[in-house]
């Protein structure tokens, strides 16, 4: 299939603007011009509030006001490569989410490497799930319908702490994830270039997130498609959306796959048309609108109270 039409008018915009790629900036610089490119809010939920996920900055979106009946609660983490992206980028999304699904999103501002290398955000993504199991009933949240998700290496984490298993979890949301930061898939010949996420930028990204030499790409906390089949069979049901011109395309494919063949209640929805990043352009992308839509109504129907 080729490149959808308005992915492409997109793509041609960025060219003309002629931005430099993340992997010619430092971090610092790769950080602002993200800032710059943050999406308008489309669909606001009721509310947000500032949150001490046990000693990591976070933003709680409230599908209504307080004092209501529990909702389910989605723990979100930012995509950015590791390196970029804040509780600001992807804004938008959190709100999304919450205000289409009807429940409540923690969204996780974990440390960014290269300052802080891998395991510091996945580790900062850890305390804040633990805190929000465990607090969930002050935040108005049920701590029985608890979901993770994220974005590229958001999803990342999403995916290693479903595997690592520490809270019960009732649904895992796998935006176009890295799961294999080996980086040896077809997807990444066919997309190496021209696809706003490129090769040369997927190795800045994963040598700044290893760089403090306590991890790599083989170490199923970095690659969780490489984790045990026990542990991938023990996860909650999951949804994996993938992007057809993205390097990421094919490992993603193959954690649904690998999900599905192994029990898990898995769907996996793909857009063939689009880039890397798209699900963050509502404002500009009818599949981003289409994929917003998708994933606040599985994530309700994961998150909805049991029946009584």
């Amino acid at each position: 299939m080729p490149l959808n039409a308005e992915a492409r008018t997109l793509l041609e915009l960025i060219e003309q603007i002629g931005a430099p790629p993340f992997e010619q900036l430092e971090p610092a610089q790769a950080r602002a011009a993200r800032a710059d490119m943050a999406p308008p809010v489309l669909d606001p939920c009721h509310s947000t509030e500032p949150v001490d996920a046990g000693g990591v900055p976070a933003r709680l979106y409230r599908p209504s006001a307080p004092g209501g009946e529990p909702t389910g609660l989605l723990v979100y983490f930012h995509g950015g490569g590791w390196v970029i992206g804040d509780l600001e980028s992807h804004d938008n999304v959190c709100h999304a989410l919450c205000s289409r699904s009807g429940h409540a999103v923690l969204s996780v501002d974990y440390r960014l490497a290269p300052e802080h290398p891998f395991p510091a955000g996945l580790d900062d993504c850890i305390t804040a799930t633990r805190w929000a199991h465990d607090n969930a009933a002050a935040l108005g949240c049920d701590p029985a319908r608890i979901a993770v998700g994220g974005d590229s290496a958001g999803s990342n984490f999403a995916a290693v702490i479903a595997n690592l298993a520490m809270v019960p979890l009732a649904f895992q949301l796998l935006i176009y994830p890295v799961t294999d930061a080996r980086m040896n898939t077809a997807s990444y010949d066919e997309n190496s270039t021209g696809y706003f996420l490129t090769r040369r930028g997927m190795e800045w990204f994963v040598e700044h997130y290893l760089s403090g030499d306590s991890g790599s790409a083989d170490d199923p906390r970095v690659s969780p498609l490489l984790a045990t089949d026990d542990e991938l069979a023990a996860g909650p049901p999951a949804l994996v959306i993938t992007a057809g011109f993205d390097p990421l395309r094919d490992e993603g494919a193959s954690y649904a796959d690998r999900l599905g063949e192994l029990g898990v209640r898995t769907s996996h929805v793909h857009y063939p048309g689009q880039f890397h990043g798209f699900f963050s352009l509502a404002h500009m992308l009818a599949d981003a609108r289409a994929a917003h839509a998708l994933a606040a109504q599985l994530l309700a129907d994961a998150l909805a109270p049991p029946m009584t």
